[in-house]
């Protein structure tokens, strides 16, 4: 016997050493915490339900599933696709809206035995002792009790894929690049899967109206196979035609056009379209990026695109603040600009005051304020201009700096993934360190090479970024030229089903080259290592060369490497041990002969924005009266 399936479908089944915590937000308001939740970053983390929707007509039922597949993963997967299951307890809105909530679950159990390779399972459902299909267009149940609904699953034998055809402008594709293998389990979500993919191949080849024409998935439950056909119509090659742009209101609609960097004319590829609708959404100035493409060809035989944006609020101000057992308190603010003169300009001032309650002094608390400016889309549309001037005064374990810096830098998108960029810049430094108080002006022209080709900024799970900066600079007090390189390479491999386990892997290293002695080159162009960025479990910059004083002097070359083990827990909850390693070294190569690492383990909550990092790390080596321990916090992984 052979039951025709072409109807197919699918539904899911679902600083220091110490402690340093940082909380910041847009706006800072007082507001009463439920009981069951805490709210921080404005996500409300592990939240209860404690707002109900007010249901009009309420009814009460009481729900048997009865499963006996003997596959413990089956029976879980049919449990959570019940959503009358899952929200046993909470009353539907009328006798017609208990059966329709009964349909649903009977198309969701049969959708989820499909994806389950079971074509021959039955699945019977009753409410109030009637099964679903006599039931009258209009029911009415006693109203004695909760209404009684049973849904019995019959899951039947699996099956395997038979035969994987392609046809029309699909039958030139590969069949082996689908995951339909003769043999292997036969799951409806491979089959959608297969057919979403073909048509995506298609218009990879440069064709906009490439469209599904067949996704034939037959039964034969005698032999327990499934036949699949899918068959697709490419349609013409198209380039692109009249790029409009809608949705706009102070941001400039020509800029939008410009900045998309898709042009008439161009062939047609789905990524260019993917890649432009990333690229103005991280302008930071639209709350939703849409690109539109037509359903016909222009008369020219050309694709015409609509971008659709909305824009978003273009002032922004926010206030922080940090807390530090070693540092004691910080704030921090800032007020920013994303759309200053109709072209996604964006301006941002900030300041910040550190260590009160640690010292009484006022000449003695860290300060640091600034402003930056930067223009997307300057000079060419893959070009972005910045300029900045920032003030510090800070205090490390290793040295104390005033700094002023001004900088401008013009970077340059050569593709999606790779990025030049390049700058002049000038800093006076006036520090105190291991060789005295010395004052340092120093004029340097910093270059930067970067590939990304991460498949997430804030938490990656599969590829790689690499980068390399070269800055050749000239201290003008000491007549001193020298130029600093630095690189690294950051790596990611995901691991189980829907990447459960993550391998993350960083290795860093650089150099200085100058005619000078040590104490000619600035302090803060001197490498140093410890810290969340680096080798965590030891204070900021304390891993360093130290001299006959034992006073840290920073050095001429470092080299770091780091590995974590990101592992989920729920979808929400996961942990991550980890270890660092580095070393710094005075001679211009790193020698190793001082070699510091810290371990320890992190928590990590998932967010819309990237993952919430909580990391608690020791030092296995340990310098005398050095740092214990160090707990770090942030947004984002580690690296």
């Amino acid at each position: 016997m052979k039951r025709d399936l072409s109807a197919l479908r699918t539904s899911s089944a679902c600083g220091r050493s110490g402690i340093v915590l940082t909380v910041a937000a847009s706006l800072l308001a007082l507001s009463p915490m439920p009981a069951v939740a805490f709210e921080i970053f404005g996500i409300k983390l592990f939240e209860g339900k404690d707002e109900r929707l007010e249901v009009i007509n309420p009814v009460d039922y009481s729900i048997d599933l009865d499963i006996d597949s003997g596959d413990a993963a089956l029976d879980d997967d049919l449990r959570r696709s019940s959503l009358l299951l899952q929200n046993e307890g909470e009353p539907v809105s009328g006798d017609l809206g208990l059966v329709i909530r009964a349909r649903d679950d009977r198309d969701r159990l049969v959708a989820t035995l499909y994806e389950n390779s079971r074509y021959g399972g039955v699945v019977t459902v009753r409410v109030d002792g009637t099964r679903l299909e006599e039931l009258p267009p209009n029911p009415t149940f006693r109203k004695e009790g909760p209404i009684p609904v049973t849904i019995s699953v019959d899951p039947g034998p699996s099956f395997v894929l038979g035969k994987f055809t392609l046809g029309g402008d699909a039958a030139r594709l590969d069949p082996s690049d689908y995951d339909l293998e003769p043999g292997d389990a036969a799951g409806s979500d491979k089959i959608l899967a297969a057919a979403e993919r073909v048509v995506i191949d298609l218009k990879a080849e440069g064709r906009p109206l490439a469209r599904l024409t067949a996704r034939d998935v037959i039964a034969d439950h005698e032999r327990r196979t499934v036949d699949v056909t899918i068959a697709a119509d490419g349609g013409p090659k198209a380039p692109i035609g009249d790029v409009s742009v809608s949705g706009t209101k102070s941001v400039e609609a020509d800029f939008v056009a410009r900045y998309s960097r898709v042009r008439p004319g161009q062939p047609y590829f789905p990524e260019q379209l993917d890649a432009a609708a990333k690229r103005l959404r991280e302008l930071g100035v639209f709350s939703s990026v849409t690109m539109k493409e037509a359903d016909t060809l222009a008369a020219d035989g050309s694709l015409p695109i609509e971008i659709e944006v909305s824009e978003g609020k273009h002032r922004y101000f926010g206030l922080g603040a940090t807390v530090s057992s070693i540092d004691g308190f910080g704030l921090q603010g800032y007020w920013g600009h994303r759309n200053l003169f109709g072209q996604a300009e964006q301006l941002r001032i900030e300041g910040s005051i550190g260590r009160l309650g640690d010292t009484q002094e006022l000449g003695n608390l860290d300060y640091a304020t600034g402003i930056s400016f930067t223009k997307p889309g300057a000079f060419f549309p893959a070009a972005t201009l910045s300029a900045s001037i920032l003030g510090a005064t800070r205090e490390t374990t290793s040295y104390d700096i005033n700094t002023v810096t001004a900088q401008t830098s013009l970077a340059y998108e050569m593709t999606d993934r790779d990025t030049i960029s390049g700058g002049v810049a000038v800093e006076w430094a006036n520090v105190d360190d291991a060789f005295g108080e010395n004052e340092y002006l120093t004029v340097y022209t910093p270059f930067e090479y970067v590939r990304d080709a991460r498949d997430d900024t804030l938490n990656p799970t599969e590829g790689y970024r690499a980068s390399f900066a070269a800055s050749p600079s000239y201290e003008t007090f000491g007549s001193t030229p020298f130029i600093s390189l630095q690189g690294s390479v950051t790596g990611y491999l995901g691991l189980g089903e829907e990447d459960r386990i993550v391998l993350a892997g960083k290795i860093a290293g650089g150099s200085v080259f100058g005619s000078g002695s040590l104490s000619d080159i600035p302090t803060n162009r001197r490498f140093f290592a410890g810290g969340g960025g680096s080798v965590r479990g030891y204070a900021f910059e304390e891993i360093s060369p130290y001299n006959a004083d034992d006073d840290p002097t920073g050095g001429r070359s470092f080299a770091t490497a780091s590995f974590e083990a990101r592992i989920k827990i729920t979808e929400a909850i996961g942990v991550v041990p980890f270890i660092d390693v580095g070393t710094v070294s005075a001679s211009n190569f790193p020698d190793f002969s001082d070699i510091r690492a810290g371990a320890g383990i992190g928590l990590r909550y998932a967010t819309p924005f990237g993952p919430i990092r909580l990391d608690v790390a020791m030092p296995l080596d340990r310098y005398d009266g050095g740092s214990d321990y160090g707990i770090y916090a942030g947004i984002g992984q580690s690296f």
